[in-house]
Order: C-alpha cells, then structure tokens, then sequence
C-alpha cells in the first residue's frame, strides 16, 4: 500500500510553538539584561550556558580564577527560579558529601530504628562544582550517575533528582599541582567546554566602578520554573532538515582516524598530523541539540548550518585529543575545530582541497 501522506516541511513548526520560540526570544533578551546588572560583557558565554541548559546539557567553565564564574551561575539560576547549590571541591571532598548518606534514626514512640536518607547538596535544579579537578576521582565519578541518569543510587535504593537538573563545573587551567585531570569519559558527559576569557580593558573598568561602591544590585525573575521546563521540551520538537543532520556529523566524523570516513572525504591532513583520538557519536547529537536551543533562542524556529558553527567550539573543543606533534608547535582543539569550518561548506560535501598543515610556532 502506497503513503501519499505529504512530507513534512522541516522549517515548519506548531503555531503554539512559534509563539513560544518568540516569548524566548524576548526572555533571552530581558536574561541578558538582568545579568547585565552584575555580570560585565561575557555575551558570548552567557548565550553557550543557556544553550546548553536549554537543551539539557552540563557544562565545564574553564577560566582562571577571579573571573566571575560563581557569580554568574548564581545569577542565571535566580533568573530562571531555580533552585541552587554550591560545592566547593577540595582533595578531602567524600561522595556522600555530594550525594547524601544513610543515618539510622528512631522512633521515639515505637522505639523502631531504621533508615533514613538525607538528601546531599546535589538535589537541586543547578549545581555548581567549584574546581571539579581537585577532588579525586572517586568523588569525581559520584557526579557520573547523577549527570547521565538524573538520579542516585544509595543504599540500593534509587533517589530521582529534581527536574531540571544541570551540572555546571568550573576548572583552573593554569594551576594544575594537586589536581586530578577528569578522565575523557566524564568529559563527554559535558556537553559544552566554555572559555572564559579575561575582559576587554572598558569591561574592567565598568567592573572595578560596579564592584567597589556599596550598593546591592538585585535581579528580577524572568522566567518561572514550568516555563523553563516547557522551553526544554520546545527544544526537541524544533525541525532540523536532513542536510543539516548531515552537515553536523562531518565535524565528528572527519576528527576520527579510526574507522571508516565519510564517502570520497579522506581524513583531512591536520586531522592525521595532530588528532590523537576524535569526538564520538555524542558530539553529533550535541550539535544538533545545541543548534536547536540557539535557534529558539535567537527566535527562530528551525536550527541551521550557522547555529551547528556557532555550538562547534564548545561542543568539541573538549572531545577532540591532540597529540604531542599539536603539542610542539601549540595547535589547540580550538584550531582543528576552526579548519574544519573552512573545509565543510554549508552545502554539506567537504571541500576537495584539503586545509593545508597548521603553521608551526616559529612561523605564527
């Protein structure tokens, strides 16, 4: 039997979802500005973190310290009426500090003792983990349940976190004595490494004059907390065209030495000289899912070519592993992702000329 039934528009969506993604767009704007009041310039990091809380995902904020990271994750959260928690991660930190413990209590009319669950500082809605990397590892890996599955396991006995529930980790990269480097499998579970960059120098004098008076700045709620809930849902049910699927997975798949490569699309040369292990299946679905989000975002309903470029940095800085040939001649993650924008044009088909080797260090 024939399906007539006509296919799907891709750019098409709901009526109830495009006054949706325009009440968004407005939010977006009115968040922008509420941080405005504490938070000085950091646009582009701001946007990743909404992006990647829109579309579910944790994020790893890499930045020295003093650039405030704390502050404005706090913020966000008081934004968008969300509950917040922080750990400040030191080498002594145990799991149950973070997940919760077992206590036995009793009775006092029956005298019947038993056990009792006491929820840690992870049940909430947003957790900052301050400095991820100085605890050890067996600390480190109580966060991996809670961030795949959205729940912990005590006792035998599983604890449904509440919903929404992201992990938003921050990382010194210059002081790393006494540090424990997270292991490439909780790596992938970030959805987004986000730089934080020191500020321009009209930034910082706006933060020097903001910070040294004596005056409390308090930020309004924008959105309440089943409207947040409904936009993450929103962020699933936008339409993504084949082609751009397509053009998504080629930022994965021409990382990878191992394995077979797109058809007539070798491993570009930068790849074999300076990748050691490539971005995995993840990463596609994390293009795509961060390309939805900046695309309600920025009030649009349908996700592009341009939102995938824009979620490529943060999505695979982190999941591409160079090797000690980057490492000579000081080629980052950031630089291959970079290439690899030049050689995939929007249309889909890598480019048949092949993005020449990086310049080494002498040259640049």
């Amino acid at each position: 039997m024939t399906d007539n039934t006509p296919a799907k528009d891709p750019t098409t969506a709901p009526e109830g979802d495009l006054a949706a993604v325009e009440r968004l767009g407005a939010a977006y704007r009115r968040i922008v500005d509420e941080l405005g009041k504490v938070i000085v310039g950091q646009h582009s990091v701001v946007e990743e973190l909404l992006v990647a809380m829109l579309a579910g995902g944790h994020a790893l904020l890499v930045g020295v310290p003093g650039l405030a990271k704390t502050l404005m994750v706090r913020t966000l959260a008081e934004t968008l009426t969300l509950s917040f928690n922080r750990i400040q991660f030191t080498p002594d930190l145990m799991p149950a500090d973070i997940t919760g413990t077992e206590v036995i209590q009793e009775d006092k009319t029956t005298g019947a003792r038993q056990f009792k669950f006491l929820p840690g500082p992870i049940f909430c809605n947003v957790l900052l983990a301050d400095e991820i990397n100085r605890t050890p590892p067996k600390t480190q890996a109580a966060l991996l349940e809670a961030m795949q599955e959205h729940q912990v396991t005590a006792g035998g006995e599983r604890h449904q976190l509440p919903a929404p529930f992201f992990v938003l980790a921050t990382q010194n990269p210059i002081e790393q004595e006494g540090t424990y480097p997270l292991p490439e499998a909780q790596l992938d579970r970030f959805m987004f490494e986000i730089q934080v960059n020191y500020p321009t120098e009209e930034e910082e004098f706006q933060i020097v004059r903001q910070t040294t008076v004596n005056v409390a700045t308090r930020v309004q709620k924008v959105l309440g907390y089943d409207e947040w809930t409904k936009l993450q849902e929103l962020v699933r049910r936008v339409p993504v065209a084949d082609s751009v699927i397509r053009y998504a997975m080629q930022f994965a798949r021409l990382t990878r030495k191992q394995g077979d490569s797109i058809v007539n699309s070798p491993v570009p040369d930068f790849v074999q000289k300076f990748v050691s292990w490539g971005a995995g299946p993840r990463a596609s679905q994390y293009l795509i899912l961060g390309a939805k989000a900046r695309a309600i975002l920025h009030g649009r309903p349908y996700a592009s070519t341009d939102d995938v470029r824009s979620v490529a940095a943060p999505v695979l800085r982190h999941r591409i592993l160079t090797n000690f040939n980057a490492e000579a001649e000081g080629v980052t993650s950031d630089d291959i992702v970079r290439k690899l924008t030049e050689i995939i044009p929007p249309e889909g088909n890598v480019s048949p000329l092949v993005s020449p080797f990086f310049k080494t260090a002498h040259d640049r």
